[in-house]
């Protein structure tokens, strides 16, 4: 993690490499304490379990979430102590956070206030799995069915934010063509407007669309993300292709609390948002 000096040092750079949690790597080290301890290499050890010596290594040194049967076919490779049953019930099952994401998801994990607008895509906190599969499958370089499935698990975790939290205020602004650029298909869109309208329902969470009418305004500089933290000060996150900046300069924070505060007077309300909504979903 490397600080570029803005206002201070307030903005953090964090770098684009995937961080493995750390019961992740704490159990990928019992693993190969286990294996060595039983004077097998990684390719011997792969053989015995099915799986290839680079998915051993990949395991042992955290970057693998292992299969829900591995504990079960190693055990009786590795002493059948039971052990690593018990260790791999204790792994955290958050592998698709990036490194660069994850002081932000700590922040938001402990905000009273969370406001967020959005042009590129339905924020990950209010994305159906359907949707979110169907950006998943998309990436480039394209992620193998487990990473998936791992990026999917993450993103379903970080969302049990909005009923775990109900004293936290959320609110979100979305660009209108988030819904008419139809992702992952037209059964997807409904599935995705029928979800945002379920969410919106919670009293403590906010949505407004913005209508593609709208002329110039303060979104065309890009997305914006506020929290404020549990002390009453305000914090920005400014995330780019596989980079992220969390920002705390109080001049820059409130250029973009502005910014946001003038998104939403240009939004519909939530109701008349709710409405459109369903009129673009009739439409489907």
């Amino acid at each position: 993690m490397t600080a570029n000096s803005t206002g201070g040092g307030s903005v953090t750079s964090m770098g684009g490499e995937p961080e493995p949690s750390d019961s992740l790597r704490t159990f990928g080290a019992f693993v190969q304490a286990l294996r060595e301890h039983a004077g097998l290499s990684r390719e011997d050890f792969g053989a015995h379990v099915g799986l290839s010596k680079h998915t051993i290594t990949s395991i042992e040194v955290g970057r693998r979430m292992p299969d829900p049967d591995f504990a079960d076919r190693a055990e009786p490779v590795l002493g059948n102590t039971g052990a690593l049953r018990n260790a791999v019930k204790h792994i955290a099952r958050q592998p698709g956070l990036a490194s660069w994401f994850r002081q932000w998801a700590r922040e938001e994990a402990t905000a009273i206030a969370l406001c967020m607008y959005e042009c590129r895509f339905i924020p990950g906190l209010l994305q159906p799995e359907r949707y979110a599969r169907a950006l998943f499958e998309e990436r480039l370089p394209p992620l193998s069915d487990e990473e998936v499935d791992a990026q999917w698990t993450a993103r379903f975790d970080r969302q049990k934010l909005l009923s775990e939290r109900p004293n936290t205020a959320f609110s979100f602004v979305l660009d209108e063509h988030l819904f008419l650029r139809q992702t992952g298909g037209p059964e997807a869109t409904k599935q995705l407007i029928d979800h945002v309208l379920d969410v919106g329902r919670r009293r403590n969470i906010e949505i407004q669309v913005l209508p593609l009418a709208t002329g110039v305004h303060p979104g065309m500089h890009g997305p914006i993300q506020l929290v404020e933290t549990p002390d009453n000060r305000w914090l920005a996150y400014n995330e780019g292709q596989d980079t992220g900046q969390l920002i705390s300069d109080p001049k820059l924070v409130s250029v973009l609390q502005m910014r946001y505060a003038k998104l939403r007077s240009q939004a519909l309300t939530p109701e008349d948002s709710r409405s459109l909504l369903l009129q673009l979903r009739g439409d489907l």
